[in-house]
């Protein structure tokens, strides 16, 4: 990379950066581009450089945030060997990432309850689900033994991540949930939804 890239992928990442410390302080509805602008000490021209606008630069960091939350989960469910493992260590990662990452976390809600118009919701579909891949690729071999249901992985995401991700969503809301608890619990929860059935008298 030389140093007219290095220097590009800077300024983009600091005005991502002070997007993301805008939209924790006054909303995503309440941020403009130019207080972003000035947040991060770019110039105008540098800024319509990089991004087309206001929903543009939203969507580049909505798509940074999924890419390092993947790959805190790639790395946490990849190395597993049993589906218990897996799907324990996709809740708990997803939990672990949000719980320590709260502005990111409660940007990606606040972003995803937006409408997002057909072309973002496109790219934003696609690249999560590059993200995604080295997940869905193991946990295959668990649906295939059997130890997993053979559900899409739609589904499976619903059902595996969709407490958890209420649970993030009212605890960075205020609501009075205690972390350790969703640490300790949730992720065995998610477990016990999917895990095989034991035939009665077995």
């Amino acid at each position: 990379m030389g140093p007219a890239r290095r220097d590009g992928v800077k300024r983009r990442d600091a005005l991502l950066d002070a997007a993301l410390r805008c939209f924790s302080e006054r909303g995503l509805l309440g941020t403009g581009i130019e207080e972003i602008r000035k947040a991060a000490g770019a110039s105008p021209s540098s800024v319509y450089h990089l991004f087309d606008g206001l929903p543009d630069l939203t969507l580049a960091l909505l798509i940074r945030t999924f890419e390092r939350l993947f790959t805190h989960l790639v790395s946490r469910v990849v190395p597993t060997s049993t589906a218990e493992e897996a799907v324990v260590a996709l809740v708990d990662g997803h939990l672990e990432w949000i719980l320590s990452h709260r502005d990111e976390g409660r940007f990606m809600y606040q972003a995803m309850a937006m409408e997002l118009g057909t072309d973002a919701a496109e790219v934003l579909l696609a690249r999560k689900a590059e993200l995604l891949a080295p997940i869905v690729q193991h946990v295959a071999r668990f649906v295939s033994e059997g130890s997993l249901p053979p559900w899409p992985t739609l589904l499976l995401d619903v059902v595996l991540l969709g407490p958890s991700h209420e649970a993030c969503r009212r605890f960075l809301g205020g609501a009075p949930l205690d972390p350790a608890w969703m640490r300790s619990q949730l992720p065995k929860l998610a477990w016990q939804s999917v895990r095989p059935q034991t035939p009665r008298g077995a």
